[in-house]
């Protein structure tokens, strides 16, 4: 029994799955001590994300730049280096794909994969600004991205507001062309047979009125693809064997500092490119003046956590957000509590699952207490 109970212990799924439902149990109380039912809670969260096919396609677009910040932020990790810039990269990607979809009016086949590359490519660079002075100086990346967070942020608002990219009488910018759109059957959706057919199947029909795009499909095989690049390659390797002994790396002839910056630079074209994805797949295609961070790149950060850094666990526990952060909205409007409980319940689990050298700690207890009963 003691050792079946060390095998579960030392799980990381183990981990995350206690981190989950702690999060549930303190909502739960805390819904109590306002006076609301924590299973009429639940139940709209649950409505909120699962009820209609819509809301299952808006987890989905909800999730996806999220699940996309948290491999950038996941394969930093596997590096040794903390990336807390995914939200300045995430804003500089953005920046740079409205600026190539406005100033660029070509063929879809062009058009697209142009904006995303800008998208990627920018964040690429404005990641390797941190990776070069961590790899030159020894500056610590956790202190220059999120100062470079914040660059980000004012360089949004200044670029948004320059005449050729400005809507006069908006906040933002004008979108961004019609053939930088990556909504999935965006045209086939405002013809004749496009109704009929959602007329007859109207299940499929709830979903696809949504602006559900290719960003869900790219981030699956660019997890899958992280993972195999990780785990089935050479620089893979290399770049791991850092992450775990940086003077046995160097010893055994892996150059530490080449390896920090590509790290980062790879790290930050993922940020880019979640938000190049996002631009071109979800309305409005533009971006607006910023008061404060979007949050994708920090709720990247909470994804990595709960995935305990895995690029395939990085895709369901974004999709986990995903849900609470869309149909956490239900909770306000069906039973009228505030929807600051979703980030609580957030909170809860990322506390959680910090504490995860818990469950080994206690695995060792189980067998020591057998060891000593034997």
């Amino acid at each position: 029994m003691d050792k079946t109970m060390e095998k579960i212990l030392k799980k990381p799924i183990t981990a995350t799955i206690v981190s989950i439902v702690f999060g549930f149990i303190v909502a739960s109380v805390i819904l109590s001590a306002a006076g609301y039912n924590p299973l009429a809670a639940f139940g709209a969260l649950i409505r909120g994300t699962l009820g209609r096919p819509k809301y299952i396609a808006n987890v989905l677009i909800k999730g996806t730049p999220i699940i996309i910040t948290g491999l950038s932020i996941s394969f930093a990790y596997k590096m040794g280096l903390f990336n807390i810039g995914a939200e300045g990269q995430y804003i500089v990607g953005t920046i740079a794909a409205t600026m190539v979809g406005i100033l660029c009016d070509l063929s879809a086949v062009l058009e697209i994969p142009l904006v995303i590359l800008a998208g990627a490519l920018a964040g690429g660079l404005y990641g390797g600004i941190a990776g070069y002075l961590k790899a030159r100086f020894g500056i610590n990346e956790v202190i220059t991205t999120i100062m470079l967070n914040w660059i980000a942020l004012y360089l949004c608002n200044f670029i948004s507001q320059l005449p050729p990219f400005f809507k006069p009488g908006t906040t933002g910018t004008y979108a961004i062309h019609e053939s930088g759109y990556t909504v999935l059957l965006s045209k086939w959706k405002t013809s004749e047979a496009a109704a009929e057919f959602m007329k007859k199947h109207p299940l499929i029909g709830d979903m696809m009125r949504t602006d559900l795009n290719i960003g869900i499909i790219a981030a699956v095989f660019l997890a899958v693809g992280l993972s195999f690049f990780l785990y089935r390659t050479t620089k893979g390797y290399e770049l791991r064997a850092v992450g775990f002994n940086k003077d046995a790396a160097e010893f055994a002839g892996i150059s530490v500092q080449k390896n920090i910056i590509h790290t980062m630079l790879i790290a930050g074209a993922l940020s880019g490119l979640a938000a190049a994805l996002n631009i071109t797949g979800i309305n409005p295609h533009n971006i607006s003046h910023l008061a404060m961070f979007e949050q994708n790149g920090m709720n990247g950060i909470a994804v990595a956590f709960i995935a305990g850094a895995s690029p395939i666990g990085c895709i369901f526990s974004g999709l986990l957000f995903g849900g609470l952060l869309y149909g956490g909205q239900s909770i306000q409007y069906e039973i009228g509590a505030p929807s600051e409980i979703i980030n609580i319940m957030i909170g809860t689990i990322v506390f959680f699952v910090a504490l995860t050298r818990i469950l080994p700690a206690l695995a060792e207890r189980f067998v020591k207490r057998g060891e000593s009963n034997a």
